[in-house]
């Protein structure tokens, strides 16, 4: 890989050697290719990253590095050509100004293209600053100073996780006995362009785990839930002949699958249950909504969900059956007489968001609210609902983040400092393989 100080050295000169052009035209040969080869060449070659996608977004990076350097050293030497312009006139300094700034702005696109069409941490939000920051002096700086730090460390962090995995893939520490079943809650589906549980999945499998997805409607009482997890299980144990699954289930997941063992008769199929973030005592501030929200809006509401959700292929959505099995009372009435069989081992996981300037919109925005009901949350479900079963685990990261309702399945996939998402599953799930199952 060419370092990168050769590269920014190289494309100063050329961005900056107009004056000489002008006096020695055969130097062009030379300018054209300095300037091009940083523009083709910069990241590319960097042996350690991992993917193409990443290759293209150190590119990025490294074009904007030195783009930087070649912009500040840019202004100091069309500066320093301004206090010769009694030598070189204005028309030459003109044109040596134009080719450098023409020179720097392709450099500039180029990284910065790159970079937008390329990470996956600057999200919808740091670009939009990027596009309204641009054209204004200075700001501009801080922008691109921010943009810099963010794909920085997307791309340490990617080539780390990388590492990690190559490190130990003949370990294969997440290749449990029985396969895991990843269960989605309310209001979402398991779907092949955009996967519920973000980069979890792939994750866990390229650890060795073996990963089948829930498939069942988005919305429907604990009840209908359960008999579709439990004629799932039931097609997966057949057609691979497993024996077992190990579930690991999601807010109102967790809740079908308790159901599900408890009534549908699943339990000899089940080895373990690890519910996430899961409402165990069900939701109160639900249950205000569902008493304060007028009838007809709780109508409209539903139709109007249940028809989307037809179109997106549930067969027989039912809104208000869903968000009436989430509140406290409903919750604890059918939850309070459910039994699980000694033989499957169950576990628990919960989280906290900090405060209404954490985590993405919309749970930054509820937190406050659920907070003035239940307590501390984690945007949507009490801290208190979640403990349940043999072992359980609060996540509560350093800093004043803390970690979402959505944070704790990937929804955002976003690299939150103090908390590694994928890395937390991939420990949950080998801890699952050292107890046999």
């Amino acid at each position: 890989m060419i370092p990168r100080l050769i590269l920014t050295l190289l494309f100063f000169c050329g961005a900056n050697c107009f004056y000489w052009i002008w006096q020695n035209p055969i130097l062009l040969a030379a300018a054209l290719p300095a300037l091009a080869i940083p523009n083709l060449a910069a990241g590319f070659f960097r042996k350690k990253i991992p993917t193409k996608r990443l290759k293209c977004c150190n590119h990025g990076l490294e074009s904007l590095y030195i783009f930087t350097v070649s912009a500040v050293l840019s202004i100091i030497t069309q500066l320093a050509l301004l206090t010769q312009i009694s030598t070189i006139g204005w028309k030459l300094w003109a044109l040596s100004t134009v080719w450098a700034f023409v020179a720097n702005a392709i450099l500039f696109w180029n990284g910065i293209l790159f970079v937008y069409c390329t990470s996956t941490q600057l999200g919808l939000k740091h670009r939009v600053i990027g596009i309204i920051c641009g054209p204004i002096p200075i700001v501009h700086l801080f922008a691109l100073h921010h943009i810099i730090r963010i794909v920085r460390r997307e791309l340490r962090t990617e080539t780390e996780k990388a590492a990690l995995n190559q490190s130990r893939q003949h370990l294969q520490i997440c290749k449990t006995k029985y396969p895991i079943l990843m269960v989605h809650g309310v209001f979402f589906r398991d779907n092949k362009a955009f996967n519920y549980w973000g980069r979890v999945p792939s994750q866990l499998e390229e650890n060795g785990a073996t990963i089948y997805y829930g498939e069942h409607q988005s919305a429907l009482s604990i009840a209908a839930s359960a008999e579709e997890l439990a004629a799932r299980i039931r097609g997966i144990i057949e057609k691979e002949g497993c024996g077992k699954v190990n579930i690991i289930a999601h807010s109102k997941g967790g809740l079908d699958c308790r159901y599900a063992i408890a009534h549908c008769g699943i339990a000899p199929y089940v080895a373990s249950l690890t519910t996430i973030n899961t409402p165990h005592q069900g939701c109160g501030f639900a249950e205000y909504l569902l008493e304060k929200v007028p009838q007809s809006v709780r109508d409209r509401l539903a139709e109007t969900y249940n028809h989307a959700a037809a179109v997106m292929g549930d067969t027989s959505p039912d809104f208000m059956a869903a968000v009436q099995d989430l509140t406290a009372a409903r919750c604890q009435k059918t939850m309070c007489d459910l039994y699980l069989p000694e033989h499957i081992y169950t576990q628990s996981v919960g989280s906290v968001l900090k405060g209404s300037t954490s985590g993405k919109f919309p749970l930054n925005f509820s937190q406050p609210l659920v907070k003035y009901f239940d307590g501390p949350n984690d945007g949507l479900v009490a801290a208190t609902s979640f403990r349940w079963g043999e072992d359980y685990q609060m996540i509560v990261p350093k800093g004043n983040r803390g970690i979402s309702h959505g944070d704790m399945i990937d929804l955002n996939r976003e690299d939150i400092e103090g908390f590694d998402v994928r890395e937390f599953y991939v420990q949950l799930v080998s801890k699952l393989r050292e107890k046999g199952l």
